[in-house]
């Protein structure tokens, strides 16, 4: 199976709407490793399997509600249905950052989901008790008209803000700037990274992309990524590694050739350092559904504010 580089996704918003709500039924989920400039809350249906963010990989099961900020690579791979004669389902509510920081500047008392956001940098994953307070309101948000649907949306991210059950799941995380010349030119490196993260990494084309000096590049990117560029890319390898490890049967030593390591050795030592286990332990447990054996690099909420 060939494992592209994430893709770009347009997501069409309505001119007339805040969001656009897609309700998503297929008889599989197809792996579309993919990224866009929204947020997403994606609500899982009636579907087990596989869910990756940027570096993280786990299993999503009926219920599941992940929130993913803008420009994070992101899929759901389906494996197997709860009710057989039914579909995999997915409810998927998109919306933009300028639309939420506006609302959140006229409406103080959504203050609390600037931080939520914040946290979606990096994916986040809600706990079961988040979940079934909000699946009867996120399946009914498609059969609602536009007023409706807002006013709920937003009573969804209050409740979403408040909940203590959530966990980040990647470990990098990318930040949209406030100032829009920053903002393109961040997209543009973005773009370029996604699409050529398995070369040899040189700042010189990034450079004549945005039109700035290696030091000035640098400098941007660690303000909206939080990460150097080399520790990001790496994020980027580890992430497509850990996709080519669970699809497709081939050796380590190419896998690690194909995501852009300089052999093996480098690549096992970079694994285990990101994931804590090997490469080959890594796909031995995943194919054998032994999740429980795969270390958990997410973090709660709270553990992130204790250190």
């Amino acid at each position: 199976m060939h494992i592209s580089s994430p893709y770009f996704e347009t997501v069409a918003i309505p001119p007339d709407r805040s969001l656009h709500v897609f309700d998503r039924r297929l008889p599989e989920f197809p792996f579309n490793w993919h990224y866009h400039p929204e947020f997403e809350l994606t609500l899982t249906v009636n579907s087990r399997g596989l869910c990756f963010v940027g570096d993280h990989v786990g299993p999503y099961d009926d219920g599941d509600l992940v929130l993913i900020a803008p420009n994070l690579p992101h899929a759901f791979q389906s494996q197997s249905l709860i009710e057989i004669a039914g579909d995999h389902r997915a409810i998927v509510c998109w919306f933009t950052s300028d639309w939420i920081t506006s609302l959140i500047g006229l409406v103080p008392e959504l203050s609390p989901v600037t931080a939520l956001l914040a946290q979606a940098r990096r994916g986040l994953r809600f706990g079961a008790r988040t979940s079934a307070q909000l699946r009867d309101r996120i399946l009914h948000l498609r059969q609602m008209d536009g007023v409706d649907q807002v006013i709920t949306f937003q009573s969804i991210l209050a409740t979403l803000s408040g909940s203590t059950d959530r966990v980040m799941l990647a470990n990098g995380e990318v930040t949209v700037s406030e100032m829009p010349r920053d903002r393109a030119r961040m997209q543009k490196v973005l773009d370029h990274l996604h699409a050529h993260y398995n070369e040899p990494m040189r700042l010189a084309p990034l450079c004549d992309l945005v039109h700035l000096t290696e030091s000035q590049l640098q400098r941007i990117f660690k303000r909206s990524a939080r990460m150097s560029i080399s520790a990001y890319v790496l994020q980027l390898r580890i992430g497509r590694a850990c996709q080519m490890l669970i699809q497709t049967d081939s050796p380590v030593g190419l896998i690690a050739t194909e995501c852009g390591f300089s052999d093996a050795a480098d690549f096992a030592r970079r694994f285990r350092n990101a994931r804590n286990m090997t490469p080959t332990a890594f796909r031995t447990a995943i194919r054998g559904q032994d999740l429980k054996s795969v270390p958990k690099r997410g973090r709660s909420v709270r553990q992130s504010l204790q250190t």
